[in-house]
């Protein structure tokens, strides 16, 4: 049995009390929200923090509000049940209410958190073993090690970004708001993000991402695809998120299309998207954008199935999930 490593627990009250509770405490700690990943990334010794600042108790970070005309919030502490259950969610941000109900299982889904998903560590077949089993093959630079495993000859890690979330708040033009002791910040989603496996956002290390704002969603429309061994519970080997926005006629005035899990961050094809702009969706266009956008996903040995497999399919799904507005 895997057992967590020792740890205090501190339970601030409010978002105030939480950052100051975190720039106090310093290296030495770590927010957990739903814990439904980082509790077994300790038990497996990926993270040993001396301490926990729990976020469940603070009511500011569950809220949700809004309309789709004039945008959407979520606290980031909302649960992913809540998100795939909201009807003003499934309406008019589908992609959103999708990658949320794909997360996993019903029990973690009910723990888990839309700012735990958004901030999920990034995996890799040779980071997310026991201790034990890294121990035997040799550390890997993510932790313990100075090589990455999947590419011993890179000078980076090359562990991959598995958040089903992460590529549709980008598609949706996303923003987010970290807080800390001096203020806060609001910053489009996708600056959260960096192309780093071991350090991979941008958010500092005493700041607390309280809220998530959707973009008023008029005329757009949006999906989300998701790829993965086992269709009950795995984590994604491809996400594909693809919003648009159709004027009278179905004319495309705006396109995104983000790629999940090829990466160490959520990947833009904005090249591909632009191929769609004042254009009528047809079947040899969806085709045409698929190839285009594929060509952004350049998966390494660091993720279940096979390079080729990955690599083959990537602009089926893509077409698959532009078929969906067709």
């Amino acid at each position: 049995m895997l057992r967590l490593p020792p740890f205090r627990y501190l339970a601030p009250r409010d978002l105030d009390e939480a950052a100051h509770m975190l720039s106090g405490e310093g290296e030495a700690a770590m927010l957990v929200a739903g814990g439904t990943d980082l509790f077994p990334n300790m038990k497996r010794r990926q993270f040993t923090p001396q301490v926990l600042i729990g976020l469940r108790g603070i009511k500011a970070l569950k809220h949700t509000g809004g309309s789709p005309e004039q945008g959407f919030h979520l606290g980031a502490g909302v649960t992913l049940t809540t998100i795939a259950e909201q009807p003003v969610l499934q309406q008019h941000y589908n992609a959103l209410a999708t990658a949320a109900g794909s997360v996993s299982t019903p029990q973690l889904r009910n723990a888990g958190t839309i700012g735990g998903n958004l901030l999920l560590d990034t995996r890799c077949n040779y980071y997310n073993q026991t201790e034990f089993w890294r121990h035997s093959i040799g550390y890997c630079m993510k932790k313990d090690g100075d090589i990455c495993l999947v590419a011993p000859g890179s000078p980076r890690c090359w562990a991959i970004s598995s958040a089903d979330t992460a590529p549709v708040l980008v598609s949706l033009g996303a923003l987010v708001r970290l807080v800390n002791v001096r203020g806060e910040r609001v910053i489009p989603v996708q600056e959260l993000f960096r192309d780093d496996g071991m350090d991979p956002y941008t958010k500092t290390a005493d700041e607390v991402l309280s809220e998530i704002i959707l973009p008023p969603a008029a005329g757009w429309q949006s999906v989300y695809l998701k790829l993965r061994r086992r269709g009950s519970f795995d984590f994604p080997i491809l996400g594909v998120a693809v919003a648009l926005r159709t004027a009278a006629g179905g004319t495309i005035t705006g396109a995104r299309i983000t790629l999940g899990a090829v990466a160490s961050h959520p990947v833009e094809a904005t090249e591909a998207a632009a191929l769609l702009l004042g254009q009528r969706l047809t079947p040899d266009l969806a085709s045409t954008v698929a190839a285009a956008a594929s060509k952004r996903a350049k998966p390494l040995d660091n993720a279940d199935l096979t390079i080729n497999y990955r690599k083959q399919v990537t602009p089926i799904y893509i077409r698959r999930a532009l078929d969906h507005f067709i």
